[in-house]
């Protein structure tokens, strides 16, 4: 016995039986802790699915909230911007409700949506709402197109309802014109108008708008002026005339040394110095009643 564990190679060779005995329990050992490592995770995945029933009731809570939360804000967010849709409605029903001149808009269809008050007395009609510009304008023609090419404006001619409807089919640039109009109950205006394209948002074209002035009083002091002019005119030379008549009558008064003819002219002299004062007078007169007219159609149209 001594002799054998004395050999060498006879323990080498036991200790290499011992060691692969001992790996062969490990492998053995190993093998076996993985498969129950593996039933227990197939055990897990096959079994029954959490339910909701089972989450906590604090998480509803808080999902619950969160949602009441956001629906709030949509509400005030809503009502912010009704609020701000009413405060712009009424701020342009205010602007165009108080604007001298007349404002109509028309739809791509060619009728009527919106008239200020201003549009309705100038115009003649109580509602030209759903109205077409053939029915409001009745073949109203354009007489002056109030030199548009010097504004960069196009050269406009025939009927106000050719111009209209040539924007709502085009949308071509803002047209400027003067036009003779008849109201329904026949009495003649002369109106300036301005019809303009109106864009939506995108570009494309959603109507047109139709600014209007009554302009028959303007006219009607262009036309006192001109007869001012000529009426000035006149005077001026009957004022040259009734000078020229005294100056000769004081010619001869100096002159003549006769006692009986003095005193005729004299009279002659004096009838026409009062003459002249009477029509200068009137003149004067007529003159301060236009000018003051004048002005106040000025600050008017201002």
């Amino acid at each position: 016995m001594v002799k054998l564990m004395a050999n060498p190679l006879l323990m080498r060779a036991a200790f290499v039986l011992l060691a692969a005995g001992a790996a062969f329990v490990f492998a053995i050992w190993l093998m076996r802790s993985l498969r129950r490592n593996i039933a227990a995770e197939a055990d897990l995945d096959s079994g029954p699915a959490p339910s909701l029933d089972a989450l906590p009731l604090h998480l509803y809570n808080t999902v619950i909230q969160q949602l009441k939360q956001q629906k709030h804000e949509l509400q005030v967010q809503t009502q912010a911007e009704q609020r701000r849709a009413r405060t712009t409605e009424n701020f342009s029903q205010a602007v165009l409700s108080n604007l001298s001149s007349g404002v109509l808009v028309f739809g791509i269809n060619g009728l009527v949506k919106q008239a200020n008050p201003a549009a309705k007395q100038i115009l003649g009609f109580h509602s030209p709402s759903s109205m077409s510009a053939e029915e409001i304008f009745r073949g109203a023609e354009v007489c002056s197109s109030n030199d548009s090419a010097s504004d960069g404006l196009p050269d406009v001619s025939g009927k106000v309802t050719e111009e209209i409807n040539a924007v709502l089919r085009e949308g071509s640039k803002a047209r400027h014109f003067e036009a003779n109009y008849s109201t329904p109950s026949g009495k003649k205006l002369r109106i300036a108008v301005t019809v303009s394209p109106v864009p939506s948002a995108d570009g494309s074209l959603i109507g047109a708008a139709c600014l209007i002035s009554d302009r028959s009083e303007v006219e009607q002091i262009r036309h006192q002026q001109q007869l001012h002019g000529e009426i000035s005119a006149e005077m001026a030379l009957e004022l040259r005339t009734s000078l020229a008549t005294i100056s000769g009558y004081a010619q001869q008064l100096a002159r003549n040394r006769d006692s009986e003819l003095a005193p005729q002219l004299a009279a002659d002299i004096a009838t026409e110095a009062a003459r002249l004062d009477r029509h200068i007078g009137g003149f004067l007169a007529a003159d301060m009643a236009g000018t003051a007219a004048r002005g106040s159609a000025a600050g008017r149209e201002t």
